[in-house]
């Protein structure tokens, strides 16, 4: 595998280090803590239970090699009793003699290997004679044996009396103590993260134009003030928007009193050359007045409920036939979201409104999106709007005139008014090039859904 250039290395730990703040601020406990430990244990292995370890070897090693040589000296049955016994009574080690017999060959070592290398070395510069050791069959003892011209000198020596045997009760403790603070700091940091969590989903709501009831200020100091400053922040939007929604709401009702005692005059008046058109004129005025208000208006105010979305479908379909365009509603059966439903509805009426003026076709669809969210499709086979241009028609008061119909009323506010209806529940309105040859208008909804029935296609 070949290694990475050293200028691509940060490029690489970033993508794979965690990117939410839980995880990060997880890593800045979790690894110094770990590298403590790791340096700490190692320390200890290599300065302090290695050398205990590596002492208490050769003062084995010495007691054997007297074991030996005491023999050797004397090798007969009477002396090896005695010394056997005094072995026994003074240093902890059990001395047999298995005449005729032979070393082992086969040789059995730990998993680590570290206390037999320490032995072996400690056995090797004490005894001459060729000698064999086990420290894995006997749990709390060592076998270790001398080859004499008689046969083998078995000794049995207790394990603690070659290894030091309570280090894993330091690294137990140390383990403990660990796993303690670190589950102590891991509290700490969630509790710090939820609080800004809780401010994001606050602020995800009220970008949707939910409100948060419960939500209060909490957690680090710093994260307390920027949830003030939110809060501080929201109550003046809402503010602006009440303000905004209510100058409009009277500017449409004043305009209303001298339209409708235009209207009235008109109807009494005596028949002439323009009273057509100027009848036309004031229509056009009431249904820019209209339009203004639903702009200004939004959602503010209306809670979402759950609404069956082939049924809203069939609503705008019913609008869009009465003016002559033959529609298509294409929709699972049954299939439920959480949505305003007036505001919704007015978009999507916005949107079947302008596929029914531009085109003899329309087709509403909708389907669940794999990633939990909802997709609806308002298409027609009109002239389209070139690519171009599709940003350029969300733009309040924009008419595409070159591309769309120029002779209908209105004051180009129906996609703008639909865009701000998907983003304010946290989705998305795009248009594109639609299957009958005209506009496609895609609103993405990220609310879950649920479906009561299978699948099925409603036709006009």
């Amino acid at each position: 595998m070949r290694l990475l250039p050293a200028y691509l290395w940060p490029r690489f730990l970033k993508r794979r280090l965690p990117t939410s703040l839980w995880g990060r601020s997880l890593l800045i406990i979790v690894l110094p803590v770990l590298v403590m430990q790791t340096a700490v244990t190692w320390i200890f292995f290599d300065a302090h239970w290695q050398t205990v370890t590596a002492r208490l070897s050769e003062g084995l090693a010495g007691d054997i090699a007297w074991a030996v040589e005491s023999y050797e000296d004397d090798p007969t049955r009477e002396n090896l009793d005695r010394i056997a016994e005094r072995a026994e009574r003074s240093m902890s080690l059990s001395i047999a003699l298995q005449e005729d017999r032979t070393l082992p060959t086969e040789q059995r070592r730990g998993a680590i290997g570290v206390v037999d290398r320490v032995l072996d070395r400690a056995l090797a510069g004490r005894l001459d004679r060729p000698y064999w050791f086990d420290t894995t069959r006997y749990p709390a003892y060592v076998d270790i044996q001398v080859q004499e011209p008689q046969g083998v000198l078995r000794i049995i020596a207790p394990r603690e009396r070659a290894v030091a045997t309570q280090a894993h009760i330091f690294v137990l403790w140390l383990a403990v103590a660990t796993i303690l603070l670190m589950g102590v700091a891991i509290l700490f940091i969630r509790n710090q993260v939820r609080a800004i969590e809780r401010l994001a989903d606050a602020a995800e709501a009220f970008g949707r134009g939910e409100t948060v009831p419960r939500f209060k200020p909490h957690g680090a100091r710093e994260v307390r003030a920027a949830a003030t400053a939110f809060l501080a922040m929201r109550d003046r939007i809402q503010r602006h928007i009440d303000q905004r929604t209510a100058l409009l709401a009277s500017v449409s009702h004043d305009l209303r009193t001298p339209l409708t005692r235009l209207r009235l005059e008109l109807a009494l008046a005596p028949p002439f050359k323009r009273q057509a058109a100027m009848r036309g004129d004031l229509d056009e005025m009431e249904h820019m007045i209209d339009e203004y208000l639903d702009f200004a208006r939004g959602e503010a105010g209306e809670p979402p409920a759950p609404v069956v979305i082939p049924d809203l479908l069939e609503a705008a379909a019913a609008d869009a036939r009465r003016v002559g365009a033959e529609v298509e509603v294409v929709a699972p059966a049954g299939l439920t979201t959480a949505v305003r439903p007036l505001a919704f509805k007015r978009a999507l009426v916005n949107l079947t409104g302008n596929a029914a003026a531009h085109g003899d076709r329309v087709r509403l669809s909708a389907r669940p999106l794999a990633s939990g969210g909802l997709e609806i499709l308002v298409e027609d086979d009109g002239p389209g709007i070139p690519e171009g241009l599709h940003e350029e028609a969300f733009r309040p008061f924009s008419r595409l005139d070159e591309s769309r119909n120029q002779n209908r009323k209105g004051v180009g506010l129906g996609l703008a008014i639909a865009r701000d209806v998907a983003r304010g529940h946290g989705g998305e309105v795009t248009l594109g090039r639609s299957d009958l040859g005209g506009l496609k208008a895609i609103i993405r909804l990220p609310t879950p859904f649920s479906t009561a029935a299978p699948s099925s296609e409603t036709a006009p």
